[in-house]
């Protein structure tokens, strides 16, 4: 996994209005916690933070105010319910070697097995325990010729090398659904076929 370096600033206002202002200059408020040390307010570059987030639990390599490095993950990402922008980060200060723990997305591949079954996804994204500076960007599994009522849990998954379980290792992560086909009532039916005619 790859750092994505990014310069933040301390930010000594706060409220609605600080945010705003910030906002306005293209940057993103933000708050630094962990490790017992006191929450740390910071501002950020808004469109590198966007690009950074793109790929899942991004390791960030923070240099603060020219002066100190931390390395952080994100936590909780608020976004304009409208417009999309970021609005606020949470990023957990983590350390090299030090175990977090995270939910991967997890990737389908493969063609089920004829028949029109559906895959669902149970979890989106598995919760898993891995060294801060290896955290997998995705889990890929395959559902090749599975049919209706097949599932895949989670123990069924291959994680990296240093990677666990943070979820029950029965959980159900996808499973294959019959598709239900809606039949019309007979009436209906034959309404239909004689508007399409005429």
């Amino acid at each position: 996994m790859s750092e994505v370096k990014i310069s933040a600033e301390t930010r000594t206002e706060f409220g609605k209005g600080a945010a705003r202002r910030i906002r306005r200059d293209s940057k993103v408020p933000g708050v630094l916690y962990g490790h017992g040390s006191d929450p740390l307010h910071l501002t950020l570059p808004g469109h590198d933070l966007l690009l950074a987030l793109r790929t899942p639990n991004v390791l960030i390599s923070l240099d603060i105010d020219g002066k100190t490095n931390e390395l952080a993950i994100p936590k909780a990402v608020q976004r304009d319910a409208i417009k999309g922008f970021l609005e606020h980060v949470d990023l957990q200060l983590v350390k090299r070697g030090e175990k977090v723990t995270v939910e991967v997305p997890v990737h389908a591949e493969g063609e089920l097995a004829a028949g029109g079954n559906l895959l669902e996804h149970v979890l989106n994204a598995l919760p898993v325990e891995a060294e801060a500076t290896h955290i997998p960007e995705a889990v890929t599994v395959s559902v090749e010729g599975l049919a209706a009522g097949a599932s895949i849990l989670a123990k069924d998954i291959t994680l990296p090398k240093g990677t666990t379980l943070a979820v029950d290792e029965d959980a159900v992560v996808l499973q294959v659904l019959a598709a239900q086909a809606e039949e019309a009532p007979e009436g209906e039916a034959a309404e239909g076929e004689e508007a399409a005619e005429a």
